[in-house]
């Protein structure tokens, strides 16, 4: 008889998420869905307040990535002023966004990931967490526990607080970065910088080159892709840039985020409660179909590996050119999300130190002159999830009129689902199906990080 398998919730996420997969009489995959609550309501709460006040509000929407919001407030807001930062206060800010980048990246794939790879995605699920993985391999699991201890208080020690920040103010940041705390965090970039290399080397002989097979095949599909980069040179960007919109054959087109609207749509299906962005420019409308999905496209760090024509940092440079000799581009295998995050890691470390080895980057003029009152302002920055977009008018006052906003992982609602339904079809049939088979179609979400 036809039944719905419920996997609720999904596991090793950083949110919450329900998989509902539908089989038919026969016992194989009519459909499957994912179901996440992305509504917080920040949109509408944040009307009438002052908008210097809101970047340390929409900081709340996630304790895992708070600071991609902080910073994109803020550029939205110095939007709607007419305000531009100090070139000092412009790079503080990308420092700290891009810090939280290491540490969000070693939570992913080391904690929430590895499991799947270390010990199996068929092994018994009571043990197929962080703990089995700290079993299994503990001067391993020690290593990156003090790696992600110290990327966290670096962050902490300049700017107060790791989570939830307040140091980016409109027009800049609130404090310099004395040379005392440079030189300890060069020292200490350059210890995470060394871990990412490891990590990425332990990946490729433990995971990537072991799952070949698996990576190949499990949430495979095809989509366009959406990311941040270089105005100049098409390097990958994580704090500034211009956005390039990806088709499935590697076709691309570049906006700046001020015009977003021009390119994106957000569309929502009956079944869901979250708002899926399409690429309404590509003139296709939209749909899920495996077979012949329209104005799909994904963000996240596979997305931004293969929408940028050169990492910018030589070690991450070395990182992509193996990973497209491999994988060409667009790379489209679902699972590679978790290669493509390492190599962002390495990145993420190298642009750090560029960042501490700055001339100005000690200089004192971290603010310039704010002046509030009407405009619209766009802030785009690339979150580990994707690219996030905040944007904001404020009235005469400087009060928050309307706001939109489109988060990371809202890009990839679509897209998960088609994964899910890619994965459960594969390896779901005749009503055959074990805790090891459910667990795949899980991984199929993983990837994305949601």
């Amino acid at each position: 008889m036809a039944k719905v398998l419920q996997i609720q919730p999904v596991t090793r996420i950083e949110g919450h998420a329900r998989i509902s997969v539908h089989l038919n009489d026969s016992g194989n995959v009519e459909n499957a869905y994912m179901s996440l609550m992305s509504l917080r309501g920040f949109e509408k709460f944040i009307e009438g307040r002052p908008a210097e006040e809101v970047p340390r509000i929409v900081s709340r929407i996630c304790g895992i990535c708070p600071w991609m919001h902080h910073t994109a407030g803020n550029k939205a807001v110095d939007g709607c002023f007419g305000v531009t930062p100090t070139p000092t206060g412009a790079k503080l800010r990308e420092l700290l966004q891009v810090m939280a980048h290491i540490n969000d990246k070693i939570l992913h794939f080391f904690f929430l990931a590895a499991p799947d790879f270390v010990l199996g995605p068929d092994s018994d699920y009571s043990v197929r967490n962080v703990i089995g993985v700290v079993k299994a391999a503990p001067e391993l699991a020690g290593r990156v526990v003090k790696m992600r201890q110290l990327g966290q208080m670096m962050i902490e020690r300049f700017a107060g607080k790791a989570i939830h920040p307040v140091a980016a103010v409109t027009g800049g940041f609130s404090k310099p970065l004395p040379e005392a705390e440079r030189r300890q965090m060069l020292k200490d970039s350059r210890t995470l910088l060394d871990f990412s290399l490891f990590a990425l080397d332990f990946a490729r002989n433990n995971v990537f080159n072991k799952y070949l097979e698996v990576i190949a095949e499990l949430g495979a599909i095809t989509t366009g892709f959406l990311g941040t980069v270089d105005r100049e040179d098409g390097s990958l960007r994580l704090f500034d840039g211009k956005q390039r919109l990806m088709k499935p054959d590697g076709s691309c087109t570049d906006f700046e985020g001020d015009d977003y609207l021009d390119y994106l749509g957000e569309h929502v299906e009956p079944w869901g409660y979250g708002k899926m962005p399409y690429a309404k420019s590509w003139n296709e409308g939209f749909s899920l179909d495996l077979d012949d999905p329209r104005g799909i496209y994904r963000a996240n760090t596979l997305a931004r590996v293969n929408v940028c024509d050169k990492m910018g940092t030589p070690k991450a440079q070395e990182a992509l050119e193996a990973f497209r000799s491999d994988f060409g581009r667009p790379a489209q295998a679902t699972l590679l999300y978790h290669y493509a995050r390492l190599i962002e890691l390495v990145y993420a470390c190298e642009r750090t130190i560029e960042l501490l080895e700055w001339d100005s980057i000690t200089d004192t003029d971290v603010r310039a002159k704010v002046t509030p009152g009407a405009g619209r302002g766009v802030g785009v920055v690339e979150a580990p999830r994707g690219t996030l977009i905040h944007d904001y008018t404020t009235d005469a006052d400087g009060c928050i009129e309307s706001a939109n906003l489109i988060v990371g992982t809202t890009h990839n609602i679509g897209p998960m689902n088609m994964s899910v339904k890619q994965a459960a079809a594969a390896l779901i049939k005749d009503g055959v199906y074990d805790q090891g088979i459910l667990n795949k179609v899980e991984m199929a979400v993983r990837a994305y990080d949601p």
